[in-house]
C-alpha cells in the first residue's frame, strides 16, 4: 500500500514538472538580452588585455541592449519571468562583475589592486580596500537585481522610478569615469609638455576610484528613488525644459563625449541624493523649527 503512495506521489511530481516546463520564448528580445551579456564578458576580456576604454565602451553598448531588451517585450506585450530571470543574469555580467574587473585591471596598472602581503603597511590596507570595494560592488548588483526581481511590476506605468540606484547608472558611474582618464587624462600627461595640475588629477582619480564603486554599490542597495530617464524625461508630451536639457546634453557629447559620460552619469547617481538630503533634513529642520518656537512661545 505504501508503495502505491509512492508511485502516486512520484507521478503527481512529474506532471507538475513537465506543467511548469519552459515551451516558448520571444525570440527577438532575448536575442537582445543575451547580446547585453556578450558585451559585458567581452568587456572583460578587452579589459583583461589593457584595452580599458574599449572595455568601457562595451559596458555602455551592454546599457543600450539592456534599454531595447525589456521596452520591445513591453511594446509587444510579451514580458515574462523567463525574460526578467535572463536579463538579470546578463545584468549582473555586464554591469556588476565586468565594471569591478575594469577596477581591479586599471589599479593593477598602479599597483594597488595586487593581492596584499601579510605585513601591515599603508599599500597593503590599500589593496586590500580594493578588493573589498570590487566585492561589495558585486554583491549589491546581484541583491539589487534580486530584490528588482521581486518588487518589479511588468506594467509599464509602473515604471516611472526606480528604488535605488539602477545597476546600469552603477556601472555607467564607474566606465565613464575610467574611459574618460583612459582617454583625456592619460593622452593629456604623455605630452611634452606635463603640468602638476593634471598629475594631480590623475592621481585624484585613480585613488578616489575604490571610494567612488563603494559609493555606489550602496546606493544600488539603498531605497532612494531614481527617475526613469525616458519614462519620465524623454516620453510622451514635456515641459519645455525637458527638450533644451536634452540639446545640452547632445551638445556635451558632440562637444566631448568623455566629459558628457562623466558629467551624465555622476549628476544621474549624485542628483536623488542631493533630492533625498534635501526633503529628509533642510525641509524637515524647516517644518520642525517653526513648531518648535511656536511650542516654546
Amino acid at each position: 500500500m505504501s508503495g502505491l503512495k509512492t508511485e502516486a506521489a512520484k507521478e503527481s511530481l512529474l506532471r507538475r514538472v513537465r506543467k511548469q516546463r519552459l515551451k516558448s520564448v520571444t525570440v527577438l528580445p532575448s536575442l537582445i538580452t543575451i547580446l547585453n551579456g556578450v558585451c559585458g564578458f567581452t568587456a572583460i576580456i578587452f579589459a583583461s588585455r589593457g584595452a580599458f576604454a574599449l572595455a568601457g565602451y562595451m559596458v555602455l553598448l551592454a546599457m543600450i541592449a539592456d534599454m531595447l531588451d525589456g521596452r520591445l517585450a513591453r511594446m509587444s506585450k510579451n514580458t515574462s519571468s523567463f525574460g526578467g530571470q535572463l536579463d538579470s543574469l546578463c545584468d549582473i555580467i555586464s554591469f556588476g562583475v565586468a565594471p569591478a574587473f575594469l577596477m581591479l585591471e586599471v589599479l593593477q596598472e598602479y599597483k594597488l589592486a595586487g593581492f596584499a602581503e601579510p605585513r601591515v603597511t599603508f599599500e597593503n590596507f590599500l589593496q586590500r580596500f580594493v578588493w573589498l570595494a570590487a566585492a561589495a560592488y558585486i554583491s549589491c548588483a546581484a541583491i539589487r537585481l534580486a530584490r528588482f526581481n521581486v518588487e518589479n511590476e511588468e506594467d509599464e506605468s509602473a515604471h516611472m522610478s526606480f528604488v535605488g540606484l539602477p545597476t546600469p547608472g552603477a556601472a555607467g558611474v564607474v566606465v565613464s569615469l575610467i574611459i574618460f582618464h583612459q582617454e583625456i587624462i592619460l593622452p593629456a600627461l604623455s605630452g611634452s609638455e606635463t603640468s602638476a595640475y593634471l598629475g594631480f588629477c590623475e592621481s585624484a582619480l585613480i585613488y578616489a576610484l575604490p571610494f567612488l564603486v563603494l559609493a555606489v554599490a550602496v546606493l544600488m542597495v539603498s531605497r532612494i528613488r531614481y527617475p526613469h530617464i525616458i519614462n519620465q524625461y524623454i516620453k510622451g508630451k514635456k515641459p519645455f525644459t525637458h527638450l533644451i536639457r536634452l540639446l545640452f546634453l547632445l551638445f556635451l557629447i558632440w562637444w566631448s563625449r568623455q566629459v558628457a559620460l562623466v558629467l551624465f552619469f555622476c549628476g544621474f547617481a549624485a542628483s536623488s541624493v542631493v533630492k533625498w538630503l534635501y526633503y529628509k533634513v533642510i525641509r524637515k529642520r524647516e517644518t520642525i523649527l517653526p513648531a518648535l518656537e511656536e511650542a516654546a512661545e
